[in-house]
């Protein structure tokens, strides 16, 4: 057991002193060469035209979203489900036609009715005519032949007239999507009774969509029609394009609608997200990528590379940031800058310059 201990001892003793040579070794090493070149990425700081903007909330919706009503009163015989996908024109909704159809063969014997009537009333006027040719018969009875044909004729024509209005009402018994798009509600469940002008189902187009957002009237001088904003909504990020200003405000909020176009078709009808409306008039600023940002203490700082790929540290003001961009003075357009690796750097330090960085 005891010459185990020793053992033991000796190896400690060994591993210590061997790590001890290793660190001195490395600290001569340090002091003739400098600390090792730091891996770093860059940017270049150049002259933009940044403006300042206000983030507003505002929501994905569609530009055709319609609760289709039933045009006649009637039971509801069949519904499309929710999250059926329609075609335009294609059937939504059914109602019970039984007593439209009762209707419609009401007015088509009617019809006959009164075409029979008329061919019975212009032979009796042609009859007549060669009677009173030959002052056979009264002239009256004549009259009375050619005014009773006038008047089944009036009534022929009343008859057609109701026949077509039965025939739109029946017709109108089906009711067809106006435009593509999906059922996202049943407003009335098969069995039921749906009243004239009352919703039975929601269409929504979502291929056909929109932002909406309200925004204050100081902003509508910044903004136009055909202008491109940004929209947020993490993670995803886009542009959308202003279609329309609607010129009047809320009386409420005092706020003025925006309709914007979005670039991209991934957003979902709903979908809350912002948008940035300019504060303010754009101008011509030297800005550099955020994350070429290093606070300290003492105020903030950003690492320039200078020739022979050595760190200089730069004491900087900032100013307006839109984006990935923010304003800074203190350097030159065209310096590099660091953007990734500069937390641990040194001034004087050498780098080694990874890639560039391009926001």
């Amino acid at each position: 057991m005891r010459t185990r201990a020793c053992v033991e001892k000796w190896l400690f003793v060994s591993l210590m002193s061997t790590f001890g040579m290793i660190g001195a070794v490395w600290h001569v090493y340090a002091q003739q060469n400098g600390n090792p070149p730091a891996p770093v990425m860059v940017a270049e700081a150049t002259q933009r035209v940044l403006a300042p903007v206000t983030w507003f909330p505002g929501t994905v919706i569609s530009r055709s979203d319609s609760r289709l009503a039933a045009e006649v009163p009637g039971r509801v015989v069949w519904v499309a489900d929710v999250g059926s996908v329609v075609q335009a024109g294609d059937v939504v909704v059914r109602l019970d036609d039984s007593l439209m159809q009762q209707t419609l063969a009401e007015y088509e014997a009617v019809i006959a009715r009164e075409q029979a009537r008329i061919k019975f009333y212009e032979q009796e006027v042609k009859r007549l005519q060669g009677l009173v040719k030959d002052n056979n018969v009264a002239q009256s009875q004549l009259d009375q032949a050619i005014s009773n044909r006038g008047v089944t004729l009036g009534e022929l024509a009343a008859a057609r007239a109701r026949h077509a209005h039965a025939k739109e009402r029946l017709e109108r018994t089906v009711i067809y999507a106006p435009f593509s798009g999906v059922i996202t509600e049943r407003l009335a469940q098969v069995g039921e009774w749906a009243e004239s002008g009352e919703a039975v189902v929601r269409l929504v187009d979502s291929q056909a969509l929109e932002v909406q957002a309200w925004v204050p009237v100081n902003a509508l001088q910044y903004i136009h029609e055909q202008s491109d904003l940004r929209l947020q909504a993490n993670p995803h990020t886009s542009t959308g394009k202003v279609r329309a200003i609607v010129p009047i405000g809320d009386d409420r909020s005092r706020l003025y609608e925006l309709r914007l176009t979005p670039a991209e078709r991934g957003w979902p009808v709903g979908q809350t997200l912002r948008v940035a409306v300019p504060s303010d008039a754009p101008r011509e600023v030297l800005a550099v990528p955020r994350d070429a940002l290093v606070i300290r203490r003492d105020g903030t700082v950003v690492y320039r590379v200078l020739e022979g790929n050595t760190a200089e540290r730069v004491g900087v003001t900032t100013g307006l940031a839109v984006g990935p961009w923010i304003e800074v003075s203190g350097i030159n357009a065209g310096d590099k800058v660091v953007v990734r690796g500069g937390e641990r750097l040194r001034p004087g330090q050498n780098v080694v310059i990874v890639e560039g960085v391009n926001p």
